[in-house]
């Protein structure tokens, strides 16, 4: 481990199909602008013990109980871990369970993976944040989940910025700066 990487954290996000969860905070905190993400990967986590190593067919078969999700290594003197968490919020839906607009499944749910007792407290207390001054309002709950981070596993190469890519690619419309 490098002096560089002591000074990293990561953050887990699952909010639907993660080439837009991963598209949007790219687009918004691109890695070569120094805005604090430093790398980001897609893959899958939060499933059953036994669904190790999972491929993508097995994961949208919700045989398996994985969330399509990103990992987000981020510099935590640049980008605090609640702007991230109140960005993920902005990026997708966090009222629907188990749906993004026209995704529906398991593997689309919205779950913040906390990766210690500090980042846990934050996405609570953000959460509560942002349930307050955007969901009340309208009479709707929040229902992402607020897990402890587990195994993790990286999706397949081609999924990987997969929308930078492949502009064309398909787009949740969920996944959009709400506000």
């Amino acid at each position: 481990m490098t002096a560089a990487d002591a000074k990293t954290e990561t953050a887990t996000f699952a909010g639907g199909c993660f080439w837009g969860v991963e598209h949007l905070l790219l687009t918004h905190y691109p890695v070569d602008e120094h805005k604090g993400v430093l790398a980001t990967v897609v893959g899958y986590t939060g499933g059953k013990a036994d669904a190790a190593h999972p491929t993508y067919r097995e994961v949208c078969s919700s045989a398996t109980d994985h969330a399509e999700a990103v990992n987000i290594t981020f510099d935590p003197r640049v980008v605090g871990y609640d702007e991230l968490v109140e960005f993920f919020y902005r990026t997708h839906d966090p009222t629907t369970v188990n749906s993004q607009g026209h995704n529906v499944g398991t593997q689309y749910r919205s779950v913040i993976y906390y990766h210690s007792p500090e980042q846990e407290e934050i996405a609570k207390r953000v959460t509560a944040e942002v349930q307050k001054a955007r969901f009340d309002p309208s009479d709707k709950k929040i229902v992402t989940e607020i897990l402890p981070a587990g195994p993790w596993w990286d999706a397949e190469e081609y999924h990987q910025e997969y929308l930078s890519k492949n502009p064309e690619g398909k787009k949740c419309p969920t996944h959009r700066l709400h506000w």
